[in-house]
């Protein structure tokens, strides 16, 4: 297609084409929110094919969500009229796999190696952890995995870690130097990554053999990166390495959206871009296409108290618009039964707008219970982006970890989740034996259970299972090299009976059940990308398959579609836009954390947050606030924000009819009931002082984003009453409450924070 007719196509601002049209060298495009970097991107990708006549295969273009890359994919097709096959498009983690499994070999593993997510990471770690002499009960696997982690990021090994920190003054980090070479060796061991090594393995193997640099140097002629202040030292080490013959790297980005520190994330990189690459064009997008003048002029006012940033300031064409509303809540209960009413009421006023327009946002999941029981009270449809996924549902990890061993047989949590499931006869006891025999032959799990009825002290109950069990993967194994996902998934379900086991499960049975399904349907949908493969002969759909369900993020799991509000965290909000947005709980000491005032870099990254929440909306924005919040069992109360409180001279004002009425507020007047409910709600608070400043202080699950949770039917494990099932469930936070059927104590009645339950991966 000619470029003229690209041109026709796309309408760019000055800025937009200046960006597309640089060629060769450097370029560092700073993306204000809503200024059409996506556009930029896309077309630029266009005019190398079209223009320039580059070689789709010699272009690299990294996206940080799967969704995001599917778009691009989608809109370069559509600008050339025809899929521009060749090119290496998606998320810096999916081309890692993409490229280790290229390699394997030269990694220390196999190219069906298995890729771990955060809950299957952790239990290795606490496995390593006791075969490293680290106490688990003591020592917080979760912190011990995040030293680990961020060690990776920066591509540290295990060995220099153990030499630097060894003899550390800070215990979890010495205790962590001492887990995180036999956790890096499990990981080998099993044939398995975890998604940091997804970076730091790529980094190794480029480092560490200069013929395949050279050959990937060679190979990709130009590198497009979006959302570049999110990326961290192992992902721009990658990129500093791909793009070292021909230096066509061109990043686009905005650091007033960096929000990913306490995940790795190095705002250096966008800030030092021109140091790290000298010569660099630099483009600035400051023309917003999303928001009304009002809702940028709130953006602006806020972001500039940071200092740590490159100076830009968003403007629009556009005129008018509604103020932005500030709104006092009594209490969260209050605030959460306020804003589905007003979604209502908005609504009514105007006809075009569905559900599907409104989004709640919040600092912390913690926040998401009270809202959640406003919209259900109120009967307005929701959905939740950053619960619990599809693919952490208990059931679908089963199935998953089915598909895993059959993978990759050296794969030990999955073995350890499915050995018994259903069951088999084979219990703890056994599994112990059998672990002990499998080491004394130097054999993998997998292959022990095949000679099972050799292994001392396995009763002959417990043997048959486990051979059967080895017979079984060893039959799917067999299958997967010629059938489809969808077929080998559906014969495994219907052979191993496991819709029928999970009806049986109670009322829950048949959601389950459903779930399982679903996860069918969309293995028969999965059409591995041939590109892909390299060598077609060395992977399975299975293989390709696997990596893709590692692969999925949150903010993938959000359907534009649903008319339905969305209740989701600021950081799941990153990329989207709604019509009109609600921003919760600013409060000192929830929003920005009380423990953002012990160092500036981390009040700005929250201030940065606060940011990309308002400039999500396009035409209204809301910010809400209660004078006093229920958190873990305490009610706590903080003044209003210190982000807010410098916009109060340009804020509308409103206050529920809980608060007391100050002289030019606005009341809301909502239903007389939910008055009432919110009152009684009250009434069984226990009051308490919070200064904003220890808002998180005190061991309070509820501010932590992956903090455990319980579902039912799930199953447990006590250290006094054995094995159980939970059936019940109340209360939150710290009052949380789980019913517990355990197979030798009975039903017992636990308060979670004292118990001490460990899930039963085995159950």
């Amino acid at each position: 297609m000619p470029t003229d007719r690209i041109d026709a196509r796309v309408a760019l601002n000055p800025e937009q084409r200046e960006a597309v049209e640089h060629f060769e060298g450097p370029a560092l495009v700073l993306a204000g929110a809503g200024s059409g970097k996506t556009r930029v991107l896309t077309t630029r990708v266009c005019r190398l094919l079209d223009e320039h006549g580059v070689s789709p295969h010699r272009i690299m273009a990294v996206t940080f969500t799967n969704k995001a890359a599917g778009e691009m994919r989608e809109r370069v097709a559509g600008l050339l009229g025809s899929d521009p096959r060749g090119i290496w498009l998606g998320t810096f983690h999916a081309l890692g796999a993409r490229m280790l499994r290229r390699h394997a070999p030269l990694a220390g593993r196999t190219r069906a190696f298995s890729i771990l997510d955060a809950e299957q990471s952790l239990r290795q770690v606490k496995r390593a952890a006791i075969d490293a002499g680290v106490n688990p009960k003591r020592w917080s696997p979760k912190a011990l995995r995040t030293h680990i982690s961020d060690a990776k990021n920066q591509l540290i090994g295990s060995a220099a870690f153990e030499s630097d920190h060894g003899f550390s003054a800070d215990l979890v980090q010495r205790n962590a130097s001492r887990v995180y070479p036999v956790y890096q060796e499990s990981l080998r061991d099993q044939n398995a990554t975890d998604f940091d090594d997804l970076l730091m393995l790529p980094v190794r193997l480029l480092e560490n053999n200069a013929d395949l640099l050279a050959r990937y140097q060679e190979q990709f002629a130009f590198l497009l990166v979006d959302e570049y202040q999110d990326t961290n030292h192992a992902q721009f080490r990658l990129l500093e390495l791909l793009a070292g013959k021909h230096g066509n790297l061109m990043v686009v980005g905005d650091d007033d959206q960096s929000i990913y520190g306490w995940r790795g994330a190095d705002i250096r990189n966008i800030l030092d871009f021109e140091k790290s690459f000298p010569g660099a064009h630099v483009v600035r997008l400051e023309q917003n296409y999303r928001s009304t003048p009002v809702i940028l002029s709130v953006a602006n006012a806020v972001i500039r108290q940071n200092r740590d940033r490159k100076p830009k300031k968003l403007r629009t064409d556009r005129l008018g618009g509604p103020p932005v509303t500030c709104l006092e809540a009594a209490d969260e209960v209050d605030e959460a039964a306020w804003i589905p009413v007003e979604i209502e009421r908005r609504m009514l006023d105007d006809p075009q707008l569905n559900y599907r327009d409104f989004a709640v946002l919040y600092r912390t999941n913690a926040q998401a219970r009270a809202m959640e029981d406003g919209f259900r009270r109120r009967g307005v449809p929701y959905q939740i982006v950053g619960g619990v996924r599809f693919y952490e549902r208990r059931e679908v990890q089963d199935v998953l970890a089915y598909l895993r061993l059959i993978s990759n047989p050296r794969d030990r949590d999955a073995f350890d989740r499915v050995v018994n499931y259903p069951s088999r006869g084979v219990g703890r006891v056994t599994l112990q034996r059998l672990s002990d025999f499998a080491a004394t032959s130097s054999a993998t799990l997998l292959e022990a259970a095949a000679e099972a009825e050799r292994a001392p002290g396995i009763p002959p109950a417990g043997a048959r299972g486990l051979v059967a069990f080895s017979d079984l993967i060893r039959k799917y194994s067999a299958n997967a090299a010629h059938t489809p996902v969808g077929q080998l998934l559906a014969e495994l379900v219907e052979e191993l009976d496991l819709l029928i086991v999970l009806r049986g499960e109670g009322p829950e049975g048949e959601d389950r059940a459903e779930n399982v399904r679903e996860l069918i349907a969309g293995a028969a949908e999965f059409v591995a990308d041939i590109e892909e493969l390299e060598d077609r002969d060395a992977f399975t759909d299975l293989d390709i398959f696997l990596q893709q369900v590692a692969l999925v993020a949150d903010v993938d799991r959000h359907d534009a579609d649903a008319d339905a509000a969305t209740l989701m965290t600021l950081h799941s909000a990153k990329g989207l836009e709604f019509p009109v947005v609600f921003i919760s709980g600013m409060e000192e000491g929830l929003f920005p954390l009380a423990r953002s005032y012990d160092e500036a870099r981390l009040l700005e990254e929250e201030r940065r947050l606060f940011y990309v929440g308002v400039t999500r909306a396009q035409e209204k924005l809301y910010l809400t606030h209660a004078r006093r919040r229920r958190r873990a069992g305490d009610v706590s109360f903080g003044p209003l924000s210190s982000f807010v409180e410098i916009l109060m001279d340009d804020l509308e004002t409103k206050t529920t009819r809980q608060v007391p009425r100050r002289r030019g507020a606005v009341r809301w007047r909502g239903r007389e009931d939910e008055s009432q409910s919110s009152r009684s709600r009250r009434a069984g608070s226990r009051p308490g002082g919070w200064d904003g400043r220890q808002g998180d202080a005190g061991g309070d699950d509820s501010f932590n984003q992956d903090r455990p949770s319980y579902r039912k039917g799930e199953g447990v494990v006590h250290e006094r009453f054995g094995s159980g099932t939970i059936v019940e469930l109340a209360g939150f936070g710290s009052d949380l409450k789980v019913v517990v059927d355990f197979q030798r104590a009975g039903r017992k009645k636990l308060l979670v924070r004292y118990a001490g339950l460990q899930r039963d991966y085995s159950f």
